[in-house]
C-alpha cells in the first residue's frame, strides 16, 4: 500500500489497515523509527488514578499472598469452581 506525506507531515493510514487493526479516530498511536523503518503502533492510555488503584491492588493481593490469606488457585477451572460454590 502507498501512502502519500501531505501538509503539515499528515499521512492517511489506509481504510483496509484501519479496518484490519480495528482502530478508529481518536485511537492513540504510538510512532517509533527503527533503522529507516516507521511503526504505528496502537496504545491504549488509562488515567493515571487508575493505574494507581490498580497498583495499589496488585500490592494488597501480593501481602496477602504472602500472609497465606489471600486464596491462590492452580488453574482458571479450580478458580471458577470457588466462585462458583
Amino acid at each position: 500500500m502507498l501512502a502519500e506525506l501531505r501538509a503539515k507531515s499528515q499521512v492517511t493510514i489506509p481504510k483496509e489497515l484501519v479496518t484490519k487493526l480495528g482502530i478508529k479516530e481518536g485511537d492513540k498511536l504510538e510512532i517509533t523509527e527503527k533503522d529507516g523503518v516507521i511503526q504505528l503502533i496502537p496504545v491504549v492510555v488509562y488515567p493515571k488514578k487508575l493505574v494507581e488503584e490498580l497498583r495499589e491492588e496488585i500490592m494488597d493481593v501480593k501481602t496477602k499472598i504472602a500472609s497465606g490469606t489471600q486464596p491462590v488457585f492452580d488453574s482458571i477451572d479450580s478458580l471458577m469452581d470457588e466462585l462458583e460454590s
